[in-house]
């Protein structure tokens, strides 16, 4: 009887940790971030260097322009709305290798997920100026993870077309 009672208070304790955890929107942003990062080095890994320049069509960005947009947008949103910085869009070289190119993005996951970081649970309620209308800055984190989303799914049809299996999805 006594077992049965521990047993049944530690489910209980687990259950309710695990609910305050999930409850924590910076905290569940930054675990999917995490995985969407991983996702999106191993499509970057997956696509050999010579078929970074791929195009499917030639209104299209090639694959290393995808990941080079990937990176400007959560430069922009993570700098714009969760610093006190002013955003500067930099215009910079096209990095000359996938290493580099690899890098890049990577950082660029590793900016926002500090940035993130250091910003209080309350503040993803405050309403911020956006092109389109006022917005929450949870809107914004969200919008950050949508916009990877689009792309990386854009980045699969280029592995499909060039017949390179796409990487097993990570996103739990």
């Amino acid at each position: 009887m006594i077992v049965k009672k521990l047993l049944l208070i530690t489910f209980f304790l687990f259950a309710v940790n695990s609910f305050a955890q999930q409850a924590n929107a910076k905290d569940a942003f930054l675990v999917k971030w995490e995985n969407s990062k991983d996702y999106l080095i191993a499509i970057s890994e997956a696509m050999p260097e010579d078929n970074y320049s791929f195009k499917p069509t030639e209104r299209q960005m090639s694959f290393k322009e995808q990941l080079i947009h990937i990176k400007g947008n959560m430069d922009w949103l993570s700098t714009s709305y969760f610093s006190e910085e002013e955003f500067k869009k930099e215009v910079s070289d096209i990095p000359a290798t996938k290493k580099e190119t690899i890098a890049l993005v990577s950082n660029a996951f590793d900016f926002v997920s500090e940035i993130i970081k250091n910003t209080s649970e309350a503040e993803l309620n405050e309403t911020v100026s956006f092109f389109s209308g006022p917005k929450s800055k949870l809107q914004i984190l969200n919008l950050l993870q949508d916009h990877v989303t689009h792309h990386r799914g854009q980045l699969i049809v280029y592995l499909n077309l060039n017949e390179i299996e796409p990487p097993q999805y990570v996103g739990w």
